[in-house]
C-alpha cells in the first residue's frame, strides 16, 4: 500500500433488509414492517487494503441475522429490535462499534375477517417512523426519529418584515397557506423506555405545535415544535428537525373574467424554503458519537 494515504473511517453492512414479522401468539395477529440495514466498525481495515477477508462478517451473514432474531426476539418496536441486533454484533470478534437503522411502515387493521379474527391489514399512508442505534465499545445511543409527516394549515401563517432589495420580489403576506413535510431525529438519554409510546409523545406534541402555532415564520414553527416534542418526552437530550416549504401560490383568476378569493391555488414543488434546526436541551453534553453516519439534516 502507497504511503501516500491513510484509510479513514470505514463500515460495512447489508443494506435495507426488507422484513416482515407477524405476531401469531395473540387471538388477534399484529405485523411488523421494517426495512432494516445493518452496518459494522473495527477491525476490517485488511480487507480495504489488501482484500484480506479474515475478519469480513459477510454482509449476508448480517442479514440472515435480522430475520432469525425477528423470530427470536419478536419485534415489539425498532427500537428494541435495533438494540437486540446491536447487542448481538457488539459480542462478535472483531467488532468495536455498530450501526442498526431502521424505517417501519405502519398498517392498519381493516375489517372483521371472515370469524371476526381481524387479521386483514391495510398499508397505512402516513408518515414513515425512523430508529437508529449505535454501539461505540460499551456504549449506546438510540436515536427516534420519523420522515414524510406531511401536514398544512390553511391559515393561521404569515411571513413580512424581512429585508428587501433588488432582487426581491416576493410580496409579504399576513394570511398564506403553509405545508411542509417533517423530517426529524431526536436523541434519546436512555436505552431503556417505551419506545413506541415516546415516538407517539413527540409525533402528538410536534402535530399539536404545528396546528397551534400562530406561524410568522417557518423557522418559528420549526422551533415551537422542538419544544413541544422536548416537553413531553423529557428523555429527549437533542431534536434536529428539516422541513421543506410546501408552497402554495394563489392562482390569478382574472383572465378567466373571475376573482379568486383566496380559495384556488397552485401546489409548487420546487424550488421550495427549506428550513432545519437543531434543539438541544440546556446542560445535556453533546455526543456525536450517536449521530455517526446519520445526516445532519434530510
Amino acid at each position: 500500500m502507497s504511503n501516500t494515504y491513510v484509510l479513514g473511517p470505514h463500515q460495512y453492512g447489508k443494506a435495507e433488509c426488507r422484513l416482515v414479522r407477524i405476531e401469531r401468539d395473540t387471538a388477534v395477529h399484529a405485523i411488523a414492517d421494517l426495512n432494516v440495514t445493518t452496518q459494522l466498525r473495527g477491525d476490517f481495515g485488511a480487507a480495504y487494503t489488501d482484500g484480506d477477508n479474515a475478519h469480513v462478517h459477510a454482509t449476508d451473514t448480517q442479514k440472515n441475522t435480522v430475520y432469525a432474531l425477528a423470530e427470536e426476539h419478536g419485534v415489539t418496536s425498532p427500537e428494541a429490535f435495533l438494540l437486540a441486533l446491536a447487542g448481538h454484533w457488539r459480542a462478535q470478534p472483531w467488532v468495536t462499534g455498530t450501526q442498526m437503522s431502521a424505517e417501519q411502515y405502519a398498517w392498519e387493521r381493516i375489517g372483521a375477517g371472515t370469524g371476526g379474527e381481524g387479521h386483514s391489514f391495510a398499508r397505512s399512508g402516513r408518515e414513515t417512523r425512523t430508529a437508529v442505534v449505535q454501539t461505540d465499545g460499551d456504549e449506546t445511543f438510540v436515536l427516534g426519529g420519523l420522515t414524510d409527516l406531511t401536514v398544512l394549515k390553511s391559515t393561521g401563517s404569515e411571513f413580512s418584515g424581512f429585508p428587501r432589495d433588488r432582487f426581491t420580489t416576493l410580496a409579504e403576506t399576513t394570511d398564506r397557506i403553509l405545508a411542509t413535510s417533517v423530517t426529524a431525529w431526536w436523541r434519546y438519554t436512555t436505552t431503556a423506555l417505551d419506545w413506541d409510546t415516546a415516538w407517539s409523545a413527540v409525533r402528538a406534541a410536534m402535530v399539536d405545535a404545528f396546528a397551534g402555532t400562530h406561524s410568522l415564520a417557518l423557522q418559528q414553527t420549526i422551533h415551537a415544535m422542538g419544544t413541544a416534542a422536548m416537553d413531553a418526552v423529557p428523555e429527549i437530550a437533542e431534536i434536529r428537525i428539516s422541513c421543506p416549504n410546501k408552497h402554495h401560490f394563489e392562482v390569478d383568476l382574472g383572465p378567466f373574467g373571475t376573482a379568486n378569493g383566496g380559495k384556488v391555488f397552485v401546489a409548487a414543488d420546487r424550488p421550495y424554503g427549506l428550513i432545519q434546526a437543531t434543539l438541544q436541551r440546556a446542560g445535556v453534553p453533546a455526543e456525536p458519537r450517536a449521530w455517526a453516519s446519520v445526516p445532519a439534516f434530510a
